[in-house]
């Protein structure tokens, strides 16, 4: 009667280690399956800023908000590594999308780096980063994107007129250009940021590096 109950537990011991088993292996594959991108039309990225080769065979799009904690924390995390392995080889063409989502913050942050990109194009993707370097660590919903710190961030580079990035925002000289990407951004569908879309492939997980070098590589197949 003992050995019996005993090989009862054994065997229900076995059903629930089987189970553990393959709930964890369904929770895997769901993972899996969030990470690969979702096909979308191709974006014009025509007036929008570009990194890299003209003629790379990839293009990567970020749409992404200066406001946005996320995407500060892409741009230290996945930026550097898709830089290092795909645009700086010619293979990948990087551009960015003005994002609206934190408000008059985000737009005032967008209209100041679409005027620097007018201005001194040579100079976009350095005011850019350190827009997103002014971000503070903590507390993100506190105001911090006003024209006074804009000024101040941009007074690090002797290339940019301050007298007229202050007048550009104050008259928001390059709203359209802002206003352009807003319509990018609708029709995308960009719910999130940041989002990233890799030759029409939306990735469903921005941090995933594994997955977008996956859909990185995969395209270069395509073009060939």
């Amino acid at each position: 009667m003992k050995q019996n109950k005993n090989s009862k537990m054994k065997f229900a011991v076995v059903l629930t280690l089987m189970a553990v088993a393959i709930l964890a292996a369904v929770v895997v594959f769901s993972n899996k399956e969030e990470s690969l991108p979702t096909d979308i039309e191709q974006i014009d990225i025509t007036g929008q800023p570009l990194l890299g080769e003209k003629d790379a065979p990839v293009t990567v799009v970020e749409f992404g908000d200066f406001k946005c904690p996320a995407c500060k924390a892409w741009g230290e995390m996945i930026y550097p590594q898709l830089v290092n392995d795909y645009i700086e080889t010619g293979t990948v063409q990087f551009s960015f999308v003005n994002v609206l989502f934190h408000g008059k913050e985000s737009t005032l942050g967008s209209i100041a780096a679409e005027s620097v990109l007018e201005r001194n194009a040579d100079v976009y993707w350095d005011f850019h980063q350190a827009l997103f370097d002014a971000q503070p660590a903590e507390n993100h919903d506190a105001q911090w994107i006003t024209p006074e710190r804009v000024l101040e961030i941009a007074g690090g580079f002797p290339e940019i007129d301050q007298a007229l990035l202050k007048e550009d925002m104050e008259q928001q000289t390059t709203l359209e250009s802002v206003k352009h990407d807003e319509d990018l951004v609708r029709e995308v569908g960009v719910s999130l940021t940041p989002t990233i879309v890799i030759n029409g492939k939306m990735m469903e997980d921005p941090f995933d590096y594994e997955a977008i070098k996956t859909a990185i590589e995969q395209a270069t197949k395509d073009e060939d």
